[in-house]
């Protein structure tokens, strides 16, 4: 199955790309995808990127063929 994966603000810097698409096998749920997406990348603190699926917030979703998965950082705000 494909899907595309897109990295925001600093997860983009650490993957050094905006967008990819993968080719998945087997079933995944958004929480793995994202370890598997964020390993090996330099990212202090992994937990608290968050991952939308088809602009969802919620990473116990399994993944889908044609999903888009968005790789979120922290906000900031006030």
């Amino acid at each position: 199955m494909k899907v595309t994966v897109k990295y925001f603000g600093l997860v983009a810097e650490a993957a050094e790309k905006s967008e990819e698409v993968l080719e998945l096998k087997g079933a995944l749920t958004a929480s793995e995808l994202k370890a598997q997406c964020l390993n090996g990348l330099a990212i202090a603190d992994k937990d608290s990127v968050q991952i939308a699926v088809n602009q969802n917030l919620d990473d116990e979703t399994t993944i889908s063929d044609g999903d888009e998965v968005a790789l979120l950082p922290p906000f900031a705000g006030g």
